[in-house]
């Protein structure tokens, strides 16, 4: 485009004034432009007042230079001032000067401004619509279950209550049963990826009260194993996508991505156990599964594992009993931290009505979901997945609300 003349628009990243030459880098989504004022320039006099992260439109004619970082500068025409920005800025989002967490997401939108912040948010929009182009290609249709509702997946544990118009209702903390019912339907392949709240008191760097989930429902399995299979192939195919289309990002964040084999390897969880060096029927809590975690990664090479026939009284009343007090379930784990949870469901009535009264729950409270299975429910499975755990997992990052944008927990509400 030598010699083209263009307009460009985006945010001032900084000013340089060499002399008689002020350089003007202009940021966009894009990247980064370098505009050259020269003293016989008539914008020399009025570019030195613009404050950094002002936002601006400049007209002018591209011109190759190998000085210029990217090969080319812009020579301008006319340069607007669209949008001041006030002086201080709220945080320096170079990186040169390191901002306080809690400072940097009171002011995300500055914060954004930062490449590797920006980075994670155009990886994580890489996943989610490498998860539906997935899901799409195996037949599955998206669906949207309630968000207000009225009784919880787990039977009540962990819920925001609701006012809803005088009556009692909660935040949904799981599609489950709703996922569950439309397997009645006909729909036997669908999937959502929506936002869901926990009231969990749990001030840690792995939890947030309101996540984004992907559910997946399948019916007509044979078993479990159906399940995690297209889980696996899932994963696969998110890391691949993530490779071939955002290599820049990747790149800004240092990071090389393998690409995960398939088969992910499978242990149980009384082999799980052993291997930790605790008793059977003992749960396996965050440090053991960290430990867990570094275990498999020198066994077998792979931080990406299955951990399977869990203890049928650690799982949920839909949960399918396997015998010897085992169910028909299973944890996906990444980095020595669960990502999703699954399994195969009771559709059996009168073996689902027991559960849930062995679960010490009243099966009337649940008799809008126990209808669907009275007139004819396939054999039906399916998983949970963290969207944000997965994204901060596979960018190795610290913390999960670096991967959320407007993060909610026990202290934060706004902005």
């Amino acid at each position: 485009m030598d010699g083209e003349k263009v307009t460009i628009a985006g945010w001032v990243q900084n000013i340089r004034v060499l002399g008689s030459i002020v350089f003007l880098k202009v940021r966009d989504k894009e990247g980064v432009s370098q505009v050259t004022i020269t003293k016989d320039n008539p914008n020399f006099s009025m570019v030195k007042d613009i404050t950094p992260e002002s936002v601006v439109a400049v007209t002018g004619v591209v011109r190759k230079s190998e000085k210029a970082q990217n090969g080319w500068e812009l020579i301008p025409e006319e340069i607007k001032v669209l949008s001041k920005a006030e002086v201080p800025l709220p945080l320096d989002i170079s990186g040169k000067i390191e901002s306080e967490f809690e400072t940097r997401l009171n002011a995300r939108f500055m914060d954004l401004r930062n490449p590797r912040v920006a980075a994670v948010f155009a990886i994580r929009d890489c996943v989610t619509t490498a998860i539906r182009n997935y899901a799409e290609s195996k037949g599955f249709i998206e669906v949207h279950t309630p968000k207000i509702v009225g009784a919880g997946a787990e039977g009540g544990a962990l819920l925001f209550p609701v006012d809803y118009f005088g009556k009692k209702a909660f935040l949904s903390q799981s599609p489950q049963l709703y996922k569950q019912m439309i397997m009645a339907t006909g729909f036997d392949k669908v999937y959502e990826i929506a936002p869901y709240f926990r009231a969990e008191k749990s001030d840690t760097s792995r939890h947030v009260a309101e996540f984004i989930m992907l559910d997946v429902e399948m019916a007509f399995i044979e078993s479990q194993e159906d399940v995690m299979k297209f889980l696996e192939e899932g994963i696969k195919r998110v890391f691949e996508h993530v490779k071939k289309h955002r290599e820049e990002e990747l790149s800004i964040l240092g990071i090389e991505l393998e690409v995960p084999k398939l088969p992910f390897p499978r242990i149980t969880y009384s082999e799980a156990v052993e291997k930790l060096g605790l008793k059977q029927g003992q749960e396996i809590g965050t440090e053991e599964e960290k430990k867990l975690g570094k275990i498999i990664e020198e066994e077998k090479g792979t931080g990406l594992y299955f951990i399977t026939l869990f203890p049928e009284e650690e799982k949920p009343f839909y949960i399918m009993e396997a015998g010897d007090g085992l169910s028909y379930s299973f944890d996906l784990e990444l980095g020595g931290e669960e990502i999703a949870s699954g399994g195969q469901r009771e559709h059996r009535y009168d073996e689902l009505v027991k559960r849930i009264k062995k679960k010490g729950l009243k099966p009337e409270n649940f008799a809008f979901y126990l209808n669907a299975f009275k007139y004819g429910m396939p054999p039906h499975g399916g998983f949970g997945l963290g969207v944000d755990r997965l994204v901060q997992k596979m960018l190795g990052l610290p913390n999960i609300r670096e991967v959320v944008l407007h993060p909610r927990d026990l202290k934060r509400v706004l902005p």
